[in-house]
């Protein structure tokens, strides 16, 4: 199970933190992803990072601005988003594995608008 939060409404440049908890499975193994939904488009792959923390993905829209991270203590994956923009407003998945979009949770809504 995957669980969102940390979604809402912010404003262009400002930021979020968005947090996922996982359970039913060996977090401190698998690699984990956000990926994002516009209403009408496809879920995009949005940023990952690898079992032990060590490596991760951006795509390129996001790069500089978010970052990921993880503890495996906590069983918990964070998506740190700063500087955003009103085109970053998407419904926002937590995702078991690399690059991945189907083993995901309900979402957090993050909108950014002034």
């Amino acid at each position: 199970q995957l669980v969102e939060s940390g979604g809402g409404l912010a404003q262009p440049g400002g930021s979020l933190r968005l947090a996922c908890a996982a359970s039913g499975f060996t977090f401190s193994t698998s690699a984990m992803s956000w990926a994002r939904q516009v209403p009408g488009k496809g879920l995009e792959s949005v940023s990952s990072i690898t079992s032990g923390g060590g490596i991760t993905f951006y795509t390129d829209s996001v790069k500089g601005r978010f970052t990921i991270s993880r503890d495996n203590a906590k069983n918990t994956v964070y998506l740190q988003m700063t500087s955003l923009k009103p085109e970053d407003t998407a419904q926002y998945y937590c995702v078991k594995g690399w690059k991945a979009t189907l083993l995901r949770g309900q979402g957090t809504l993050v909108t950014v608008s002034s």
